[in-house]
């Protein structure tokens, strides 16, 4: 069983691709590091060996969204044993770049997977263990869709039409709105700098 005790907190990343999420992991650490925290930068899926290896699975190759979720919890299962936890256990701030609010906007949201088979892997994969704060950076559907066409090659969430990205944009609002104290709702459809100060106040709050 996952240990539960923590002294450190959890700090998570969501929203829709492109939102500009990646953009402000550096600042966020620079505002953690300034503080005399350690922070530990990760993601998901990702974060260890085998989690990268799930990753390049689950971004390019073509699957049922149920096996997909199977995957996301099996990489999120290590990546709570060698990173995470450890991380919290020394009193280490850890940042990730999505965790399971992905999974229930995607797979649930976005495609379809019963929310209650999530919530029973959840609870058996993570036992308590949540985000202490969670950064959702929200932008329109057709802001991402234009980010993505200007990027680099998409992967195959990235390359689903505007109906996949309105139920996803949805769902990440839904999970928001009913853990209001956790999630922190930033409009990334602004200038960096702008976006910036939002990131700033969020971070200010734990």
């Amino acid at each position: 069983m996952i240990s539960t005790k923590k002294s450190g907190k959890f700090i998570t990343l969501e929203g829709m691709d492109s939102a500009g999420k990646s953009t402000h992991i550096p600042t966020i650490i620079s505002l953690l590091e300034a503080r005399g925290i350690e922070v530990v930068s990760t993601r998901e899926p990702g974060g260890t060996k085998l989690g990268e290896s799930l990753r390049a699975l689950l971004l390019h190759e073509s699957m049922h969204p149920e096996t997909e979720t199977l995957l996301m919890f099996a990489a999120r299962r290590e990546h709570i044993a060698s990173v995470i936890e450890p991380a919290l256990a020394r009193g280490a701030y850890v940042l990730s770049d999505r965790f399971t609010d992905a999974t229930y906007a995607y797979q649930c949201g976005a495609k379809g997977v019963l929310i209650t088979k999530v919530e029973t892997l959840e609870t058996w994969v993570q036992d308590s263990l949540q985000p202490d704060l969670t950064l959702l950076f929200d932008v329109p559907v057709e802001v991402s869709i234009k980010r993505l066409a200007s990027a680099r090659e998409p992967d195959k969430f990235e390359r689903e039409g505007a109906v996949f990205f309105e139920k996803l944009r949805q769902a990440y609002l839904d999970r928001a709105e009913k853990d209001p104290k956790r999630f922190c709702i930033i409009d990334a459809n602004q200038a960096i700098d702008e976006v910036k100060i939002l990131v700033e106040k969020c971070i200010s709050t734990i």
